[in-house]
């Protein structure tokens, strides 16, 4: 049978869709149910809905199926029917509750109508084919075809379906863009594979928010969620080290400790070079220029390498300032403060503006023994218990991390302005006096 077809058979054998009045629509009807796995259920406000489809992607070796298999097991034992799909797994190498081994999509949908599992995990999309469909499994007509049969089915039966696809070079889920308006949720495991930090965000999602973070940790044992990861993020830093500042990021509703690491160095050939690891490029570029015609401090002809460690993206305008006093302390050769937060974005003519949740961030800083943060003037009054040097400019930091460094008092309010600073030379790090 041709697949157009096949497809006109298929459309004529469906129901015809009824409307329904809103008065009679259950309004829990859509309530998520818990994973079990408690970052991934902060990630998806409360966990997966019934009826849903969710595409769950990442690069090979991630985690994604490891991720996968402890959800559908924390299901199983809360007491729910679970049902793995698998091409890529053996039923003696998955101890779960219901396992299907099979690459023919109709054998997986004849296995959701049988057994009516409350979660199905299918591994992976691209090993699947559905029948009536052009091109091989994997390919873009087939990827699709499965995408849609694979949602009627999770609405038919009120099952949550998980599929996991993998990326392309560009780190996009494989398979044509139009698949993201196919599913309910798309969730992107990342982490480099060679580290233990693993972080699922939500693209996309039908039913809540998108800007949470779920972090986990990769061990021996399997993945193993991370309520609070300050600790861990913070372990390995090297204090006293030239070209390391501490920032806060939000991550939905959670600030997150972040170490920038900087270092400049003469180039060992030929002229000077940027590279940027978990930080904007673009952004790095331009922060580089401030320093050079704001701050005065000679970067042309050196190379310039910074980085955001533990695998986090320090993509957020509010991390601009630490990566400014960063560079400025490789160059200068001078450590930061090991105790010292630094917030805030910086504008083109060298201007540090206000960013949002400073109370937040400050209150996690002080939470993880943090005595100092440096923070935009016009930043609202903070409740957290910690000295607040209050800057106008990228030059006032780097005098504000100075002073600091060598004992300045603040006053009585936990809020200390320094006022007008000097001109900006390199010298203004060197050589400011500790403020009597």
């Amino acid at each position: 049978m041709e697949p157009e077809q096949a497809r006109r058979r298929a459309s004529s054998s469906r129901e015809p869709a009824r409307a329904v009045a809103l008065s009679s629509v259950d309004p829990l009807g859509a309530s998520p149910r818990p994973t079990g796995v408690g970052e991934l259920d902060r990630v998806l406000s409360g966990g997966l809905a019934p009826g849903s489809l969710t595409l769950l992607y990442g690069e090979p070796g991630v985690g994604k199926s490891t991720l996968a298999l402890q959800v559908l097991l924390s299901t199983a034992l809360l007491g729910s029917t679970a049902l793995l799909v698998s091409a890529e797994e053996t039923p003696a190498a998955v101890r779960a509750r219901l396992i299907l081994s099979a690459t023919d999509l109709d054998d997986a949908l004849a296995a959701i109508e049988e057994h009516r599992p409350s979660l199905v995990v299918l591994d992976s999309i691209q090993t699947l084919r559905a029948a009536g469909a052009p091109g091989t499994a994997g390919s873009l007509a087939q990827v699709r075809a499965v995408v849609e049969q694979l949602g009627e089915a999770a609405r038919s039966s009120g099952a949550a379906v998980v599929v996991i696809g993998h990326v392309t070079k560009e780190g996009d889920p494989a398979g044509p863009r139009s698949l993201e308006h196919l599913v309910d949720t798309v969730l992107a495991f990342e982490g480099d594979r060679h580290h233990r930090l693993r972080f699922a965000r939500a693209v996309k999602h039908r039913f809540g928010p998108t800007g949470e973070l779920g972090l986990f940790e990769m061990t021996a044992a399997g993945l193993v969620t991370l309520a609070d990861p300050g600790a861990l993020l913070a372990a390995e830093r090297r204090h006293e080290v030239p070209g390391s500042a501490v920032t806060a990021l939000l991550e939905g509703s959670r600030p997150l400790l972040v170490e920038v690491q900087a270092l400049v160095a003469r180039p060992t050939g030929g002229g000077g070079r940027t590279s940027a690891s978990g930080v904007d490029a673009r952004r790095l570029a331009s922060l580089l220029a401030v320093l050079e015609c704001r701050v005065g401090i000679e970067l042309a002809g050196l190379d310039v390498f910074v980085s955001a460690t533990g695998g986090l993206r320090a993509s957020e305008p509010a991390a601009d300032l630490a990566i400014a006093l960063a560079v400025a302390s490789a160059a200068a050769g001078i450590a930061l403060p090991e105790s010292l937060l630094v917030v805030g974005e910086v504008g083109l003519a060298g201007e540090v503006r206000e960013v949002g949740g400073v109370d937040r961030r400050l209150a996690e800083a002080e939470r993880l023994g943090y005595r100092a943060a440096i923070a935009p003037v016009s930043s609202p009054a903070v409740s957290a218990d910690l000295e607040v040097l209050r800057v106008t400019s990228v030059t006032e930091a780097v005098v504000a991390a100075r002073r600091w460094r060598h004992g300045a008092p603040g006053t009585a309010t936990n809020s200390h302005s320094l006022g007008a600073a000097p001109t900006g030379t390199l010298s203004a790090w060197s050589t400011v006096p500790a403020a009597s």
